[in-house]
């Protein structure tokens, strides 16, 4: 039940969570930007107006344009739970995200968060 509230979650309810994580450890909103599109192929602009239209955080990752191939390569624990090993498709890609953001926050260099 607890993952189908997640899903339903609105992105613009998010987002801002991983924008304040990121800046209170000295980071940027445009890093945490450039993490979104990198893992979901999505620009600015769609960004932005997947804002805007309030939608479920499971249709940003259902609709995005095309996911990283990369992503496969994240690796680690998020809440105690290993992201390689995270059955779920959707709750992978969402873990996924928090891994990047995490890592951004610890102060990781962002060609290694987008695995350069």
């Amino acid at each position: 039940m607890q993952k189908e509230k997640v899903f339903q979650m609105s992105f613009s309810k998010v987002y801002p969570l991983l924008v304040h994580k990121a800046v209170r450890k000295g980071r940027t909103k445009d890093e945490v930007d450039e993490i979104i599109r990198w893992l979901t192929g999505y620009s600015q602009q769609e960004i932005d107006h997947q804002l805007e239209q309030s939608v479920s955080y499971e249709a940003f990752f259902q609709n995005a344009p095309q996911m990283n191939e990369k992503r496969k390569e994240i690796k680690g624990a998020i809440c105690g739970i290993r992201v390689e090993e995270i059955e779920d498709p959707l709750m992978q890609e969402i873990r996924y995200l928090d891994k990047l953001i995490d890592e951004l926050a610890k102060g990781k260099a962002m060609d290694k968060i987008l695995r350069k």
